[in-house]
């Protein structure tokens, strides 16, 4: 069950830096955009650290409030929870 989890926190992260250097290619070349909505999501379901490595490598979303204060407030609240999770969940 672990190894599972564990992939899917894989595949998630990398979904959302998929999503984010997407849509900084998109906004270069003015076409079709991704909702912000949709990013946050990607962020929310697990992909918080692959979403912000994105804001950092693709210099994407850096000035929006709403991605800046969301996003490593997303890290914090899922690291803590793992950490719940692995270590204190049985205790």
């Amino acid at each position: 069950m672990l190894k599972y989890f564990l992939y899917y926190l894989l595949l998630i992260n990398l979904i959302s830096l998929s999503l984010c250097w997407y849509d900084k290619r998109a906004a270069i070349r003015q076409k079709w955009r991704i909702k912000e909505s949709t990013l946050l999501l990607s962020a929310a379901l697990g992909g918080s650290v692959g979403f912000y490595a994105g804001m950092k490598a693709f210099r994407h979303k850096t000035k929006h409030l709403k991605f800046t204060v969301l996003v490593p407030l997303l890290i914090v609240l899922q690291s803590a929870g793992l950490i719940w999770f692995f270590f204190f969940k049985n205790a």
